[in-house]
């Protein structure tokens, strides 16, 4: 995640935020209607990104990433698609690395000569369109990402794309995948890297080479990370501004425009982020890059990123006349736009504000900043906007799947003031029916799809009201799993003798994928929790409605395993309500285990203003202590987790 900076909008930006709150005073009124729509819905339910109507679904026609063998035998491979290069003789040379289309698999079943995987300026004027280059860059830790990536370029049929590999395992896996790369020469292990770490500022120094090799080449370079997705063709966009030497994104979380002009310098106080930018092959450009190279080369510890804000903020101003948004910068003559963060889209304007829907634009990127779960987190992120392609294994469960109606009172949900208090009310309201899900889910051996999660409160990194001020984040919102869940805690081999089995999850948008069979979303059975001492709720469970039955609320582990184990060969199990649905297990040894896990797959809420710490934790089991509150730790020695 970028640096972001919390200093106030100026008393500038105030009558742009009049205009802003009046453009989306209609869609107050849809906005509690969507919340109404939801609650009560189950597996047919259409929840969009944040509770919004704009979010983009999957095309049907995209493969699933891991469908490509290395034989491209895939009954459903993709077509692969050259690239119309700007050099007429491209299309007469013979197919080899250089030309060969995207996603065409290899025949031969041999690398070839490492040699020609060396980045060339020939290698970019084969893959170049209108003189732009598209690059990300990675190791095989990122595979998933950028397999992920490529695929939804060229889902948009934007195929002027390459691919550096920072390690041979990710550069022999793209290959065989048909992924055109190249290799950076970076010997870079194939795990995973933490923010901050030494790696991290290794992969950070090697963006900066790499910019640097590019640019003497003389093609426009857009630049990505691979925690970023393309929703629409950015390329039409950035050439909207010709005389840009550098077109970058930002951590700006208070909208300055409420149209898809660049974003207004003077009122931008987010960090200029590095994820998403786009360099044309300026002399001041060129300038900027060997600078900022210079610098990093000189202190390993230093973050590439403040690097380049600092160099870029060391002249701000003033615009560029008839500029269209530009600012002169750096050293005075480089002409510098801002991406605007509703369209450009980090993840707070994404999946916290969803502003490029109350603004009502369509979205161009995603970039899964602002999130409290590590690569796990930006992946589930990603699930939950139905922008990753996985597997095909991953839309089907060899035990079926358990998903519930999560009916939250409104009184909960809607009533009264936002406060502290209201808000972990709520979030501790589906705690408990998560909890016995995961509880029923862990008996039945079935793969719980969370429901959606509502929160009144936004969560950062530092003190805050509630909510950013300055943001249209609307309260309540519909916020991301890794709000208050560990999703890497969840996602981690815990030993099974300490901590019980595994349970697995699925993102709450799962039953609304495309990529979900007809055949998994089909096979539903409806549970209907009924009265247990009602003599006709305890008789054979069977209902005049095919498909459905009912069940006794307050049920124990053995009436669970007696009654579901008749249903192994249904896809999807469906409760009306977690509420009451579960009395407890009568295995002790197994709830112990199940209990061991669970209260770990709980965070933090952050943070309360003026304290330190001022973080609150979430409590699994927060009902079995009477009068319990939320509130900071009071000390250093009570600042841990509640176990």
């Amino acid at each position: 995640m970028a640096g972001w900076c919390a200093s106030r909008e100026g008393s500038g930006g105030k009558p742009l935020l009049m205009s802003i709150y009046v453009a989306v005073l209609a869609g107050a009124v849809f906005s509690a209607i969507v919340i109404f729509s939801n609650l009560n819905s189950g597996v047919k339910f259409s929840f969009p990104v944040a509770g919004y109507t704009h979010s983009p679904s999957p095309p049907s026609s995209l493969l699933h990433v891991g469908e490509i063998s290395q034989n491209g035998s895939s009954a459903s491979e993709p077509t692969p698609h050259t690239t119309t290069n700007h050099s007429s003789h491209a299309a007469q040379k013979p197919q080899n690395i250089l030309t060969k289309a995207i996603w065409e698999v290899p025949v031969d079943k041999k690398m070839p000569d490492p040699k020609v995987f060396q980045l060339t300026k020939e290698m970019v004027e084969y893959r170049a369109k209108d003189n732009v280059i598209i690059i990300t860059f990675g190791n095989f830790a990122f595979m998933d990402f950028i397999l992920n990536w490529v695929r939804h370029l060229t889902e948009l049929n934007v195929f002027n794309l390459l691919v550096g590999a920072m390690d041979s395992k990710l550069l022999e896996a793209l290959y065989w995948k048909g992924v055109p790369v190249f290799d950076m020469g970076s010997n870079m292990n194939t795990m995973d890297v933490g923010w901050g770490s030494p790696t991290f500022h290794k992969m950070g120094r090697e963006k900066v080479l790499l910019i640097n090799a590019l640019l003497p080449f003389g093609y426009e370079l857009l630049m990505c990370d691979t925690d970023m997705v393309w929703l629409k063709n950015p390329l039409p966009y950035l050439a909207r501004f010709p005389e840009a030497d550098v077109l970058t994104s930002s951590d700006q979380v208070v909208p300055t425009v409420t149209d898809d002009s660049l974003d207004l310098w003077q009122q931008v106080s987010g960090a200029y982020n590095i994820g998403i930018f786009h360099w044309r092959p300026t002399e001041t450009s060129k300038k900027l890059a060997k600078e900022w190279k210079e610098v990093l080369l000189a202190d390993e510890k230093i973050w590439d990123q403040h690097v380049f804000n600092e160099l870029v903020h060391r002249v701000l101003g003033p615009s560029v006349e008839g500029g269209k948004g530009l600012v002169y910068a750096y050293d005075g003559r480089l002409k510098l736009g801002i991406l605007p963060a509703s369209i450009f889209c980090s993840g707070h304007t994404y999946f916290v504000q969803a502003m490029y829907a109350q603004l009502s634009l369509e979205p161009y990127a995603v970039h899964t900043t602002f999130q409290y779960a590590g690569t796990e987190g930006k992946r589930h992120r990603l699930r939950e906007a139905m922008a990753f392609y996985d597997p095909p294994e991953y839309y089907d469960s060899p035990g079926g799947f358990l998903s519930f109606k999560p009916r939250i009172p409104k009184s909960l949900l809607l009533d009264g003031a936002h406060t502290l208090e209201s808000h972990f009310s709520l979030v501790n309201y589906q705690l408990k029916n998560i909890r016995t899900a995961l509880a029923i889910a862990s008996l039945l051996n079935r793969t719980l799809v969370m429901p959606p999660i509502w929160c009144r409160f936004d969560r950062m990194w530092f003190g805050h009201p509630g909510i950013m001020e300055g943001t249209i984040t609307r309260q309540p919102f519909l916020c991301p799993m890794d709000h208050v869940f560990e999703v890497h805690v969840m996602l981690k081999e815990l030993p099974e003798d300490e901590f019980g089995p595994e349970i697995d999850f699925r993102e709450y948008s799962f039953f609304n994928n495309p990529l979900v069979s007809s055949q998994v979303k089909e096979s539903v059975l409806e549970v209907q929790l009924c009265d247990g001492q009602s003599v006709k709720c305890n008789m054979d469970n069977e209902t005049t409605q095919p498909g459905v039955i009912t069940f006794p609320k307050q049920s124990k582990q053995e009436k669970l395993l007696q009654v579901f184990s008749s249903y192994k060969d249904v896809k999807v199990i469906q409760f009306s309500s977690m509420e009451d649905a579960f009395a407890g297990f009568t295995d002790k040894e197994k709830e112990e285990k199940f209990r061991n896990r669970v209260k770990r797959y709980v965070g933090i809420w952050c943070c309360v203003l003026s304290r330190d710490p001022g973080h609150i934790y979430y409590d699994m089991f927060w009902d079995e202590k009477p009068g319990w509150k939320p509130e900071p730790p009071k000390s250093r020695e009570e600042d841990h987790p509640p176990w």
